[in-house]
């Protein structure tokens, strides 16, 4: 079996071709250093990924499915559940009160992200709205990014969804962060080591190791934490916030 055929497979799978037991797959996995199945998937994609034309990748994760639907079902739901175990695995109860910390000391909340992660800031940006806080996307990338970037003052925290490359847009950004004297929450799967020193917190939220599931989908369950976290930590403006905007709602009729 290569590396890449190992990607596709389950721990019951690996289990059955050896002839043991999806735990004694585990076991053996953590004898090895790893925490489990998700963890040795994720180091094993970087390379494939880097390495690998992406019309192969697509043909291997296709082939991969054996064109059943339901085991298609099966592997991306396995998968769902192998990153959440991962990413509840290497959980920092500090980094998430510091993060959440941040945001309810922040004079605006700034989300950030490119691709299918704005879809996650724009998520974010909607919820701490209707916890009555001050929170708005960066909508731009490219050469329009700098007309957001004026709007950052200090006291301002950027929540910058990245899940791994390295972008300009992101260097620029977390540069007028610094400048200005705002902080930072990076929310990512791969940047924690390399940007660890330029922002202010790392929340880590694994990313996919075949492209079953969508990178966004584990920064969508950060960013969901971190609105519960702001609202359990100031009751009295979620409950007021949620009494204005009903009020709202009953004067246009709804």
């Amino acid at each position: 079996m290569t590396p890449e055929q190992l990607l596709y497979r389950s721990a019951v799978e690996l289990g059955t071709e050896t002839r043991t037991s999806n735990a004694t797959v585990v076991r053996t996995l953590q004898t090895l250093g790893y925490a489990g199945l998700a963890e040795l998937k994720s180091a094993i994609a970087r390379p494939f990924t880097d390495q690998t034309a992406p019309e192969v990748r697509a043909r291997s994760r296709v082939e991969a499915t054996k064109g059943d639907l339901p085991n298609v079902w099966e592997m991306v739901t396995a998968e769902w559940l192998d990153r959440i175990k991962l990413m509840r695995d290497g959980f920092s109860a500090d980094a998430y009160r510091q993060a959440v910390e941040l945001m309810l000391g922040a004079r605006e909340i700034v989300p950030f992200g490119f691709g299918a992660s704005f879809v996650v800031a724009e998520h974010l940006t909607f919820k701490l709205r209707r916890l009555g806080r001050r929170a708005r996307t960066i909508r731009s990338s490219g050469f329009g990014l700098p007309d957001d970037l004026l709007g950052l003052e200090r006291g301002d925290v950027v929540i910058a969804f990245d899940p791994g490359r390295m972008l300009i847009d992101l260097d620029v950004l977390l540069d007028r962060v610094r400048t200005v004297g705002a902080q930072c929450v990076l929310v990512t799967a791969e940047l924690a080591d390399q940007l660890k020193d330029a922002v202010s917190v790392v929340l880590i939220a694994p990313h996919s190791p075949t492209g079953l599931t969508g990178d966004a989908a584990t920064a969508m369950v950060v960013a969901d934490a971190l609105i519960q976290g702001v609202a359990v930590s100031d009751v009295e403006s979620t409950v007021e916030s949620s009494h204005t905007l009903t009020t709202l709602r009953q004067q246009m009729g709804f």
